[in-house]
């Protein structure tokens, strides 16, 4: 019997790991796999309703790292796995994605000479000032198994020096998760519990520090909201790291057709984006689930990890030029995108592809 343990840290990670738990169910005669929960994303909005939503089971370890810088952080995930490892001496550690609970756990487990899997590898956007850049190549450069969810991430890879038999062409987890949710996603109220119609307002998520952290920024851009408002009402769930620079700079955020609401669920959230004109954000799984759903997307950054959606999906980078912000919107509602496709092996079955792979490897 092969142990393994998969990591997930932060909110995009439990979508990424259910498929995979589900799918390693089949394989319980010869695996046992096993869940840390590092507890980088403590609050209950963020973390605990997706262990109930995505039906996985309490995490077997729970390292309840909270926050802190991103030193803090990662050294205090890394002192905490240690002591799982060391304890449970796994034979495989997959990590997902691209947070410091990644990073952190990934050069633990290569220090004890534990094999590492990185799922969703090779993403990148050439911006080292983006931490998560910073954690996708590292954690690529140590990793001894690459799962990659589209074409860019296997030239990525070999450009980095990374040799073909390390590198598996699988599909997006991500998109497995909401292909399988997605009865479940139809059958949401919140429209209902937020006096919504569909197609009749935007979504938007905002949380990166050069977007939300400089309150002349986040100024800048609910001047553009309320613009956008004057039309159609923008329904905007708030991550707490822009919440609280929002209430920090007593910044001007009222409009009668901006909703600002706390974190919904994963089932809620992809109901909302499932049913919008267009979804605003600078998030990265977003960018694929608005593709997978062919729903037009507005990427507020300047670069993407995840190119594919920009290639032949609904996604569109405007960059940070805030003035555009409204401008942009109006335009892709009067003219949305034409001939999206969905990218190669984005069927709702990576995560059997992932497990598939991982049991012949270790046997």
């Amino acid at each position: 019997m092969k142990k393994i343990i998969s990591v997930v840290g932060a909110r995009p990670n439990y979508m990424k790991v259910a498929p995979i738990h589900r799918a390693f169910q089949n394989y319980s005669d010869k695996v046992q796999h096993l869940i840390c929960h590092t507890g980088q994303h403590y609050d209950a909005n963020m973390s605990d309703i997706f262990f109930r939503e995505l039906e996985l089971p309490q995490p077997d370890f729970y390292l309840g790292v909270g926050s802190g810088t991103h030193a803090e952080q990662t050294a205090k995930i890394m002192i905490e796995f240690e002591k799982v490892l060391m304890k449970e001496r796994p034979d495989l550690v997959i990590v997902v994605g691209d947070v410091n609970s990644t990073i952190a756990c990934s050069l633990v487990a290569v220090k004890l000479g534990i094999n590492v899997a990185h799922v969703e590898a090779g993403l990148r956007s050439f911006d080292r000032t983006m931490p998560e850049e910073i954690n996708r190549l590292l954690t690529d450069q140590i990793a001894d198994y690459l799962f990659v969810t589209e074409k860019s991430g296997i030239e990525n890879l070999k450009n980095e020096g990374i040799a073909d038999e390390k590198i598996f062409f699988v599909g997006n987890t991500m998109i497995d998760s909401l292909v399988y949710y997605l009865p479940k996603i139809e059958k949401s109220t919140i429209l209902h519990e937020l006096n919504l119609k569909s197609k009749e307002y935007i979504v938007v998520t905002l949380h990166r520090p050069s977007n939300v952290d400089d309150p002349e920024n986040l100024v800048k851009i609910f001047d553009e909201f309320k613009k956008i408002a004057e039309k159609y009402k923008i329904v905007f769930p708030i991550h707490p790291r822009t919440r609280r620079t929002l209430q920090s700079s007593k910044i001007d955020y009222e409009h009668s057709n901006i909703l600002l609401i706390e974190p919904v669920g994963y089932i809620s959230f992809i109901n909302l984006v499932k049913n919008s004109l267009i979804v605003l954000t600078d998030s990265g799984g977003i960018q694929e689930e608005t593709t997978y759903l062919k729903i037009p997307c507005l990427t507020l950054r300047k670069n993407t990890e995840r190119p594919i959606t920009a290639e032949v999906g609904t996604n569109k980078l405007i960059g940070t030029e805030y003035h555009r912000i409204a401008e942009e919107c109006f335009d892709t509602i009067n003219n949305p995108p034409k001939n999206s496709q969905i990218p190669p092996l984005w069927d709702g079955r990576a995560a059997e592809r992932i497990t598939a792979k991982v049991v012949e490897l270790l046997n």
